[in-house]
């Protein structure tokens, strides 16, 4: 199923799809590790539109609802 990162829950993983946002987001995003077809997991419960952290391989890392809002994910179910 596709879904936004901020509607992963606490501990679900998924495989990032794309990262909807011009070149620098889609830059930022890719050198921190957020890339398409990379698997990440969701560690924080959503508390409105706080940071989301999640992990990717061995790194934690928090990014931005905005930000957040626009990586696509197909989640494993």
């Amino acid at each position: 199923m596709k879904v936004k990162l901020t509607q992963l829950k606490a501990g679900q993983t998924g495989r990032v799809l794309t990262v909807e946002g011009g070149a620098g987001a889609i830059r930022n995003m890719e050198n921190i590790g957020v890339r398409p077809n990379k698997k990440i997991k969701k560690i924080s419960q959503q508390l409105g539109r706080g940071p989301v952290i999640i992990q990717s391989g061995q790194s934690e890392i928090a990014i931005g609802y905005g930000l957040a809002q626009k990586i696509l994910v197909e989640t494993e179910e």
